[in-house]
């Protein structure tokens, strides 16, 4: 079973986490059923850029992201050649080691 490894979020995750996942579902999904409250303004519908991570490690092993994605991401705060919509990565076979960016260009935020 592959693992998601947190790097530490100064808000989202302080400490960082280790995290078993299940091949064929979604980062955001399986960070959300972990209490770590990664941001989904659109309800995981690819129609934002709030869930937007960089895959540091196991890149490779996912499929590539589709064309709407890659428009989202264009748009995304701090976009890095490894970045993916969480809602829309699914996970492979391989471990994955993920950054949650420091900020979202999200407006308006349900934790505030």
């Amino acid at each position: 079973m592959p693992q998601i490894i947190v790097l530490p979020h100064e808000v989202i995750c302080p400490e960082g986490a280790a995290i078993e996942a299940e091949s064929g579902d979604s980062i955001c999904e399986i960070l959300l059923r972990n209490d770590i409250e990664i941001e989904h303004a659109c309800e995981m519908s690819c129609a934002c850029t709030t869930c937007h991570i960089i895959v540091r490690e196991g890149f490779d092993s996912m499929e590539e992201a589709d064309e709407l994605e890659e428009d989202y991401l264009d748009k995304a705060w701090g976009l890095e050649p490894e970045s993916r919509l969480s809602c829309q990565a699914l996970v492979a076979d391989e471990d994955l080691v993920v950054e949650i960016p420091k900020y979202t260009i999200n407006m308006v935020s349900e934790q505030h």
